[in-house]
Order: C-alpha cells, then sequence, then structure tokens
C-alpha cells in the first residue's frame, strides 16, 4: 500500500515566520506521479497518484427510508472525515465544531460547475451565531468587533452561487475564523478562487479547511504553542490555516494537495505552490486524517468493482 506523501519536514512557527512562504515540501505532478520536492531543492518522494474506479458518491452513502439519501452535503461524506467529533451537516458542506476554540477544527465541501453557478448574492448575508452550539461554546459577532481580524469564511460563500441559504449557512460563525484582513482579502483570497478554477479541470474537487495552532521556539530555547484570544468568548486566533485538496480526474485518479498559510499578511504575488506541504505535516499538526481515509475509499471501491465483474 502506498502513501500518498512521505514527510521529513515538520511545519513550524519558525519556519514560517521566517519567510514569506512556508518552509516545506511543494508538489509537483508528472506522468502519473506525485513528485514532493522541498523548497531547498531536495527531493523528498516519489509515489503514484492513487487510481480510483468510477463510481458514484451516492453508492456508499446512507440509506433512508429504502431510499439512497442524496444531497450535497453528503457526497463530501465520499472519502470520510478527518475526525469524528461534533459533526455538523449544512446545506452544502460538513463540519467538525470545536467548542473549546469557538471556531471549526475543519470544513469540507464539494465543488463543481453546478455549485459555483447561481445568482445568490453575499449581500443579502449576514454574519451569525450558530443557535446549534451551547452559548458558553459559540462565538458572537461581538467577539470580533474591534479585533483587527475579519471574520474568515473556512467554506466560502462564493463557493455556493446554486443557492441563497447554502450561501447563508457559510455566515454562521462557525464557519469562521479570526483572520488577519490582508491574508484573507489577499493571498487567501487567491487559493479560494484557485479552488473555483479547479471545478473546471477536474471531475470532482473536495476541500476541507481548517485552522492550525503551530508550536514555535522562543527565546529559552523551548517550544511553545501560544495564540491570541478575542472577544468576552475567547475566540482562538489560529496561527496558520490549511485547505486540503482532494482532485478526482475523469480517468480515476485522484491528486491530493495540502496547502498551509501563515495567519499574517502574505505578498499574493508569491506563487501558491510556495504554500504546498506534505500532507503528513498537516495530519501532525492538526490531529486530523486524510490519506487513511482515501485509502479505505479506494480498497472499498475496488472490492466493489471486483464484484460487479
Amino acid at each position: 500500500m502506498h502513501r500518498i506523501f512521505s514527510s521529513k519536514w515538520f511545519i513550524s512557527g519558525v519556519s514560517l515566520a521566517v519567510g514569506a512562504g512556508v518552509g516545506g515540501s511543494f508538489v509537483a505532478y508528472r506522468g502519473g506521479c506525485v513528485k514532493s520536492v522541498d523548497t531547498f531543492g531536495g527531493v523528498l518522494d516519489r509515489v503514484p497518484v492513487i487510481p480510483i474506479p468510477s463510481v458514484d458518491a451516492a453508492e456508499l452513502v446512507p440509506y433512508q427510508h429504502g431510499q439512497v439519501v442524496q444531497s450535497k452535503s453528503t457526497a463530501v461524506m465520499k472519502y470520510g472525515f478527518p475526525s469524528l467529533s461534533n459533526i455538523k451537516t449544512r446545506e452544502s458542506y460538513v463540519t467538525s465544531y470545536d467548542p473549546r476554540n469557538r471556531t471549526a477544527a475543519w470544513v469540507i465541501e464539494q465543488l463543481s460547475p453546478e455549485t459555483l453557478t447561481g445568482t445568490s448574492d453575499r449581500k443579502f448575508c449576514d454574519f451569525k451565531e450558530d443557535d446549534s452550539v451551547h452559548e458558553y461554546h459559540r462565538a458572537t459577532n461581538m467577539d470580533y468587533k474591534g479585533s483587527g481580524f475579519d471574520r474568515g469564511h473556512l467554506a466560502a460563500a462564493a463557493n455556493h452561487k446554486w443557492s441563497q441559504k447554502a450561501m447563508a449557512d457559510t455566515f454562521y460563525l462557525s464557519n469562521v475564523s479570526p483572520q488577519n484582513p490582508h491574508l484573507n482579502q489577499n493571498a487567501w483570497n487567491n487559493l479560494e478562487k484557485y479552488c473555483r478554477s479547479l471545478a473546471k479541470q477536474y471531475q470532482n474537487v473536495f476541500v476541507c479547511t481548517g485552522p492550525l495552532y503551530l508550536p514555535r521556539q522562543e527565546s529559552d530555547g523551548k517550544m511553545y504553542v501560544k495564540y491570541q484570544v478575542i472577544g468576552k468568548n475567547h475566540v482562538a486566533v489560529p496561527t496558520h490555516f490549511f485547505k486540503v485538496l482532494i482532485l478526482e480526474k475523469t480517468r480515476g485518479e485522484v491528486e491530493l494537495r495540502p496547502y498551509v498559510m501563515p495567519n499574517m499578511p502574505v505578498d499574493e504575488k508569491i506563487p501558491l505552490e510556495r504554500f504546498l506541504v506534505p500532507i503528513e505535516s498537516i495530519e501532525r499538526a492538526s490531529g486530523l486524517l486524510f490519506v487513511p481515509n482515501i485509502m479505505k475509499r479506494t480498497n472499498t471501491l475496488q472490492a466493489i468493482t471486483a464484484g460487479r465483474a
């Protein structure tokens, strides 16, 4: 069984604070293989892209009253969830909420030309508290007022123009994290636009986004995890953000592109590939798992395909 990436670099607050880009690796796709190359010029690993037989996502989603439950939110279950705590389902995304930090641990959504097209308009949307979260663990708009941080979407509003309700659901504060305004409006916005552009090139685009709270070495030589909190509810300010893209080609191949950006001003002219990192770095830093889910999905689909032969 092949791993998608083999990591020799661990993301650190030090490496990201030193330069505008992420010290680590970027990924190039050549000849059906994934080539992971660190930004200092050394090759980390080279393994095949995972082939996945073409099977409708609905085949592996739950049944209700004798019929398959089909919706955009269940479609994102295709590769499982990175974790199983506090799962919440919205119109077109699924999230795992972190009550301690008052923000999501991750949000998964599926992008397609259909979800990106429509007449929905964000001017009809307002940021709102998530009533499904206990008030002790809930962020409010007052927490962000005067904080100096934007209410940064994890599942982006522009990803869900197909439905006004779907777009409105992205304005729950449970789908928001405190984000540096310069990052939110420039480099991060460019990454979101890039994700949407990929929906025109790939059969399916799954996007998982979330916050990171990474360690940094202090003057005493020890590593500490330090992050600011804002408002009376102490909403955690991430040190970094990740975005993991699972890209399905029409031939059945899958590409995995993991990005990390520091929660600080980033020059939008820096190529996005500078922010690609080994997936294991995100898994280790976040406590989430992506690769095992993809491998499990691969084995299940192969078994289904063999059974039909």
